[in-house]
């Protein structure tokens, strides 16, 4: 192996979401993922908009890392994810390349905050020997990442498309933009139609009455719950943070620390994991457009229009997280976010058991929780849109089962091993 594949530095567990401190510069995972869950914030970008953004930082430090690595000839080289490693320099400084690709990734996404991430690119670069190696390893960086951008400009992410504001029972009301993201083009799910569900249970259904009873009680503001309410927050990340998929990012982080990963792992991880993240985007939103679902509030507001004799209409209620929802209810983005990352980041260590601490953009207080798995966490994340009123059961469940499905296909599929066994039984090698 390389002598430049060297050991991330060891962080702590807890990621700090709101303020991050970036990384030394032998660390460019860590450092230009923590930039980009800042500009995600500063932007105040959408769910979809950032699980784009990092999904195509990491793609493009994997496929620069890889690049370099594969053109070695060895036993441990791998399928690219975007870009192929036709033309990488053998000898080139893998932390170069991947600190110039993720660079070339954000200021090309984001020019008017171009003078961030020249600073930190020269300060990752500034650390590094001033050789031939890394002059290769910036170029071919720079390339990739000017490859991916080139790859993604016409992804389905823009122009921003509004569905109109919807009328009667079962109907999500107001307009919604962001709409166009349901064409958002997949890296590494062959199909995202596959993915939409069957659609929540019917108006008139006992399973939809349980569902309401559920959230109307456990959701309900007026029946004041401090834990409840915290949970909600923790999890709630809307515009302003780095999002739902930014929690897991830096999940990802923070386990990849906390194991020393090398390069080539890390950046293998951060891509798969912001892959499942995104590719979680466009099924998500194929679904809330064609069901386009009422939220609770206006559910349980007009209960007495949606022809079910076992739900009740309260005209007053409200939702514990003090926010109805933006987009159509079926199904939570926020548990297929969760779905996807928790699926992720076990199938590539092969235990669901791994335990981290963890404090989110939202957390009240800024006091971090402690998960025994990925599952877990995930678990609470999909619970905590119940316990906010924003969300029915259902919802969350089919969320949950649409990201784990979509993790389960990119670890099945991506960044595999191009020589001998390509998993370890469900586990990718």
């Amino acid at each position: 192996m390389n002598k430049n594949h060297t050991r991330l530095f060891t962080l702590a567990v807890v990621l700090l979401g709101v303020t991050p401190l970036f990384a030394a510069a032998s660390d460019p995972v860590q450092t230009w993922n923590q930039l980009a869950l800042q500009t995600a914030r500063e932007t105040s970008a959408s769910d979809a908009q950032a699980a784009r953004l990092y999904a195509m930082v990491n793609v493009a430090m994997y496929d620069a890392v890889n690049g370099i690595v594969s053109s070695h000839g060895n036993d441990d080289e791998r399928d690219f994810a975007i870009v192929p490693p036709n033309g990488a320099p053998p000898q080139g400084d893998t932390l170069a390349a991947a600190a110039a690709a993720a660079h070339a990734v954000l200021a090309g996404e984001f020019p008017a905050r171009a003078a961030i991430y020249d600073a930190q690119l020269q300060t990752d670069l500034g650390a590094r020997p001033q050789s031939p190696r890394t002059k290769a390893g910036r170029d071919w960086g720079a390339a990739v990442g000017a490859q991916v951008r080139a790859a993604r400009a016409n992804d389905g992410s823009t122009p921003n498309e509004t569905q109109p504001a919807g009328t009667g029972p079962g109907v999500f009301r107001a307009a919604w933009s962001g709409a166009q993201f349901r064409n958002l083009a997949p890296f590494a799910i062959s199909d995202p139609s596959i993915y939409v569900t069957a659609g929540p249970p019917a108006l008139d259904s006992l399973s939809y009455a349980a569902a309401f009873a559920e959230v109307k009680l456990l959701g309900n503001a007026a029946i004041p719950d401090a834990a409840k309410l915290d949970t909600f927050r923790f999890w709630n990340l809307p515009n302003g943070s780095d999002q739902p998929p930014g929690a897991w990012i830096q999940i990802g982080l923070a386990v990849a620390a906390s194991r020393s990963l090398e390069l080539p792992q890390a950046t293998r991880l951060l891509a798969l994991l912001s892959m499942g993240l995104c590719d979680s985007v466009g099924p998500t939103y194929m679904t809330k457009f064609l069901y386009r679902h009422w939220r609770p509030t206006t559910a349980i507001r007009e209960a007495s229009t949606d022809g079910n004799p076992n739900t009740d209409e309260d005209a007053t209620w409200s939702p514990r997280g003090g926010s109805v929802g933006g987009t159509p209810e079926h199904t939570s983005g926020h548990s297929a976010f969760s779905g996807a990352g928790a699926a992720v980041l076990a199938g590539f260590f092969c235990t669901d058991s791994i335990a981290f601490t963890l404090a989110t953009d939202t957390a009240p207080g800024g006091q971090p929780r402690t998960y025994s798995s990925f599952s877990s966490a995930a678990n609470e994340a999909g619970l905590s849109r119940v316990l906010g009123g924003v969300h029915f059961s259902f919802s969350n469940l089919d969320g949950l089962a649409v990201g784990r499905a979509i993790g389960a296909e990119v670890l099945a599929k991506k960044l595999l091993l191009k020589r001998g066994p390509t998993h370890f039984g469900e586990c990718p090698r």
